[in-house]
């Protein structure tokens, strides 16, 4: 009995103890900001196609913990770089809508447009899924440019 109740005790400690390492395995709004402002910096000092090379690299420095910043023009929302689905560069979404109806990459260019920087909510699959999960993304327009950054996480 005693062994039981000890073991139970166990799992529960190293339960709490991998819980907060899991957690910090997930990216943060606060990461995305920062490296949306990251990449905005980058564009500014070095270059637009500096810029869209790094974003665009599925190995760069722009994609961590399951996420990353790819980046839009205002006109028609076209992608100008994207690290895990290269294959949207040149399209432009403006028409995409979530499965509530919502133009999501409206919602982008209008935030980028009006307010400079936000957050806009949607429904999106999480990776390997085709279900939509509640997202939320960082909206940065990057100033001097006709360039929007963009990083998202699942709430």
């Amino acid at each position: 009995m005693k062994k039981g109740i000890f073991a139970i005790f166990c799992l529960v400690v190293a339960m709490l103890v991998v819980s907060p390492v899991w957690a910090e395995d997930a990216p943060t709004k606060e990461e995305c900001v920062a490296m949306c402002q990251n990449a905005a910096t980058l564009m500014t000092e070095q270059g637009v196609d500096e810029a869209l090379k790094q974003i665009g690299d599925p190995n760069g420095p722009f994609v961590w913990k399951g996420t990353y910043v790819f980046t839009i023009d205002m006109e028609q929302a076209t992608v100008s770089a994207h690290p895990i689905n290269p294959k949207l560069v040149g399209k432009s979404l403006m028409g995409m809508k979530d499965t509530n109806g919502k133009m999501f990459f409206a919602e982008f260019i209008n935030v980028a447009r009006n307010q400079g920087e936000g957050w806009v909510d949607y429904m999106w699959p999480k990776p390997g899924e085709k279900t939509p999960s509640p997202k939320t993304s960082y909206v940065l327009r990057v100033p001097g440019t006709n360039y929007v950054m963009l990083a998202g996480i699942y709430l």
